[in-house]
Order: C-alpha cells, then structure tokens, then sequence
C-alpha cells in the first residue's frame, strides 16, 4: 500500500504536527508514504531525511502550477491513496474517479464542503464534523470517522524542568498554569488572561504562574493585556515551541481556553503529559471530555467560570491525580498511535479493495 499525502500550511500547527504525525506513524507500519509539503514550510524542514518528499509552492488554492505539479507527482509515484489535508491542498489536488488512485480528503474543522466535493471520500477527526459533513450533501457510506492520536511522550526530567523554571525566571515552589497554541482570536487566550487575573496571587502558600507557549497575529494585544494585570511579571511568554513536551511538563494545570475547537489537540497532548486539563466547551471539547471524570469544562468566553475551575484544580491535588489518570487511560486506549494508525490502514484496504 503507497499513500502520498499533500498540506499547504506554511507554519506549524495542530494539523500540520497530526500530519508528520500521521506520515511517520504509516510508514513506521511498513507503509510506503510519500509527503507533499511546500518546500520552505516548517513541515518540510521537521520531515526532511526522516520520509519521501515532494514540494509543490501551493500559495493559494488558485496556484494552477502547483495543481499540475501535484498531478504530475501523482502520476509519477501512482499511489493506492492521495489523502489531503485541509482546503488548499484538497483544492489543488484532482483524482479521476478511475484512475487507480483514491482521494482522501481530511477535515480537522468545519470548512466549505463545496471545497471538498471533488473527493471520493473524507474523513472528519470528530463524530460533529462528521454529522456536518453529512448535511453538507456528501454520501453516507463515504464518510468516515477517524480521531487524531498523539505519541506518548517521554518525561523531561526533574533538572530540566528544574532549568527551564529558571529560564523563565519561575520561583521552584510556585504552581504553573500553562497554555499553548497560535495567538489568534480564536484561541482564547484574553479569556485566560482575564481569568489568571482573577486568581489569588498564592495558593495552599505557592505562587502562581500563567505561561502561555506561542505567537500568532493578536500577540501584541496579548502582551499588552498582560502588561495592565496587577502581577504582569507572574505570566511567561516562552514564545513559539516546536518541543512543547516540557510546557506541558511544567504544568500543574493545563489550561485550553478557545472559542472554538472542532477536536482540541492540546487536550489529548495534555493528557499524554499526565496533566488534568481544563478546557471551555468548544464542540471539539465536548466531545472528547467526559463531565468531570477526566476533565473540567466551562462555558467558552467565561473567565470567571474557568477562573474558578482553575481555582479549584489547584487547591485540590486528589482531582489533579484523578483527572489526570483518567485523561491517560481514555488517550490510550481510544487516540493511541496503534489503534488510529489501524484505523486509517483499514480504511485504506476498505477504499482501494
């Protein structure tokens, strides 16, 4: 089974890490994968010697030069499967019905549908993009759900944590809150900031910390929101991480705080890491948390109500345990690399059968 699969993204992000994720994984699994990316992406340069690539500039999803580079390559390398990955590359990419090869396309939100039509099947990493997909007009027995999975990672040891608290100029006794991801609007973090603000400068006798791994668009603003709290110098800004391993590491809770979010990443990264997540009520979160067993959810844009569920995690270590415990378990056992891997493998053998 060879299966070539294409993104457009410049810069690094959720989908873009599911999909060096997803490559490494197949191959790792005796498949031949070859990765179509945009040659000076960080993507390519995280792939680089590590798979087969290819490059196409894909600078907009009307790059028709980029749309006979991916035919070409298609051509050339005749894969069983070309599986793209979000709006510009599935728009560049076209597969005749007959041709041998089967196109894939996978959504991690909820875009036009019409973008997508030309596919001849689609997989939504979450049961609500599935359902939207479903409204959108496209065929039932073609539709597919199949989750995100993130790899186990291995635990940053007590001196480097112990380094990185220096770095940051974080006092060894106090308790972190941490966050990661893009500065845009949509990610919420003005919500978390507000509601650090509201937060008691120490709690069971520790300071408390806010850091926040990231850059994006609204930095400034954030910055400067951060800059009018009464303990401006108690939030960290470690700024953009490809190894978040150690934020996450750091965390007593980890916080993710948007306003929207079809699957939330982060919250099956937190889990990894063993850390209990608080995380607003975005569709994606919904899905994923299960009431307070494994994690606290809260209204989104509430930064009262997630000030509070922060609160209440930091003065509580037996709810730290249990919701940590609880988020590994349902990680291993439902977004564990073996078991999604298998998933997309099936599917592959189902399509091309």
């Amino acid at each position: 089974m060879k299966s070539m699969h294409i993104i457009g993204s410049r810069m690094l992000g959720g989908a873009e890490s599911f999909f060096m994720r997803l490559v490494l994984g197949l191959q790792e699994g005796g498949q031949e994968v070859i990765a179509v990316s945009r040659a000076q992406s960080l993507v390519a340069r995280e792939l680089a010697g590590k798979v087969e690539q290819c490059h196409a500039g894909m600078s907009s999803q009307w790059d028709l030069l980029s749309r006979w580079k991916i035919s070409q390559a298609i051509k050339r390398q005749r894969p069983d499967i070309v599986q793209t990955y979000m709006t510009r590359a599935t728009v560049l990419t076209h597969v005749k019905p007959n041709a041998g090869t089967v196109h894939v396309a996978r959504l991690g939100g909820y875009y036009k549908v019409k973008h997508f039509r030309h596919a001849h099947a689609w997989i939504g990493n979450t049961k609500g993009i599935c359902d939207f997909l479903l409204k959108g007009g496209l065929p039932a027995d073609k539709v597919f759900y199949i989750g995100n999975f993130v790899t186990e990672p291995t635990p940053t040891s007590a001196a480097g944590l112990q380094s990185l608290r220096q770095q940051l100029h974080i006092p060894p006794e106090a308790c972190v809150i941490s966050a990661a991801g893009r500065f845009v609007r949509k990610k919420g973090f003005d919500v978390l900031l507000q509601a650090f603000a509201r937060l008691p400068s120490e709690i069971g006798g520790r300071p408390v910390h806010l850091v926040i791994a990231g850059d994006g668009p609204v930095r400034n603003e954030l910055h400067a929101l951060a800059r009018d709290t009464k303990h401006p110098e108690r939030i960290h800004w470690p700024g953009w991480q490809t190894n978040t391993a150690p934020y996450y590491d750091l965390a007593d809770v980890f916080v993710c705080p948007s306003r929207q979010e079809p699957l939330g990443n982060v919250i099956l990264e937190g889990w990894t890491h063993r850390r209990p997540v608080v995380s607003t009520a975005t569709q994606g979160a919904e899905e994923l948390v299960s009431g307070e067993e494994d994690g606290l959810l809260v209204p989104v844009e509430d930064p009262a109500a997630l000030a509070q569920a922060v609160r209440q995690c930091l003065e509580d270590e037996s709810l730290r345990r249990q919701l940590a415990e609880a988020g590994l378990r349902k990680v291993r056992q439902q977004f564990g690399k073996q078991v999604i891997v298998q998933q997309y493998l099936d599917l592959y053998r189902r399509l091309t059968a």
